[in-house]
């Protein structure tokens, strides 16, 4: 049994289909099928159910695959282990990231990471939290910036700062006007009746509003859904409806269609944004030095909005 039937095995298993798991692999198909036959012979059982379009993992491939997934992850930290004690300075960090929190934060990030470390290589993957926690897991990548609470038990994390949560509604909506709004600002049970636009299921920060809500007292009645957080914005700012923003969020400049940003009021509301990475995972000095990076600068941050 070789590595690299491990890493093709891995590969058709994720694609479902030999084509394609030969075109990521950058190998010849005839290559591919010739390696997993190699390699079932060798083993004595059949990883792959063949169908016309797709292959399915027979019940050896799964438990197949769930094995080779922690020796191809142990690998990778025995080869990070050792170019850390070789002092090498060149490196590589696989970061996932939430399109919302990752598209208004890493722009800060990721430059002055580069400054400090510009032999390190960082490969950025965006996804929903929910998935993003499944990959992190299952060593899909070394670092994934997240809220909490996780729902993965196999996860650990660095905690990077609380951010707080804005209300955002419509130009002509009541509250716009300050002279309405009670003295100790907005509360979550006023908002109770309102028409909610939110994130679709599988997003993070949806769970948060909906749970503030709850918290609250009531249900939030969701009139529209939306897997971008700039659309949902948008419908807010159309009349369509109210939504909670995280703050750094709330303060991106935009062109047009912008909602008004209300603080809430004491307590305020927030998320904690932290760095998560798997139990027991060997950290690479890169991914030290991306944590490291990452606290600096949203600290930064969040005292140039506070």
């Amino acid at each position: 049994m070789e590595l690299r039937q491990l890493l093709y095995t891995l590969k058709i298993a994720e694609e479902r289909n030999f084509s394609r798991a030969a075109d990521k692999l950058h190998i010849a198909q005839p290559s591919l099928s010739q390696q997993l036959s190699k390699l079932e012979q060798e083993l004595g059982v059949k990883l792959f159910q063949r169908n016309t379009s797709t292959v399915e993992l027979t019940h050896a491939g799964a438990s197949f695959i769930k094995h080779a997934r922690k020796i191809m992850d142990a690998v990778e930290q025995l080869r990070q282990e050792m170019d850390d004690i070789s002092q090498l300075r060149a490196g590589r960090v696989v970061i996932g990231s939430m399109p919302i929190t990752g598209s208004h934060l890493l722009p800060y990030v990721l430059p002055a990471f580069k400054e400090a470390y510009p032999d390190i290589q960082v490969n950025l993957l965006e996804d929903t939290s929910l998935n993003l926690e499944k990959l992190t897991a299952g060593g899909g990548t070394d670092l994934s910036l997240l809220s909490l609470p996780l729902q993965e038990p196999s996860l650990t994390y660095e905690p990077i700062g609380e951010e707080k949560i804005d209300l955002a509604i419509p130009p002509n909506h009541y509250l716009a006007d300050p002279g309405n709004r009670p003295p100790g600002g907005v509360t979550l049970k006023q908002l109770a009746g309102e028409s909610f636009i939110v994130l679709k299921k599988g997003q993070g920060f949806r769970k948060i509003m909906i749970d503030l809500c709850r918290s609250a007292g009531f249900e939030p009645d969701i009139v529209f859904e939306s897997n971008n957080i700039e659309t949902v914005q948008s419908l807010v700012a159309a009349g369509m409806g109210i939504t909670l923003v995280p703050r750094f969020i709330a303060r991106a400049k935009r062109s047009e269609l912008i909602p008004v940003y209300v603080p809430l009021a004491e307590p305020v509301p927030s998320r904690t944004l932290v760095i998560a990475y798997r139990k027991g995972r060997y950290l690479s000095k890169a991914a030290e030095a991306f944590i490291e990076t990452f606290r600096t600068t949203i600290e930064e941050r969040m005292k140039q909005e506070s």
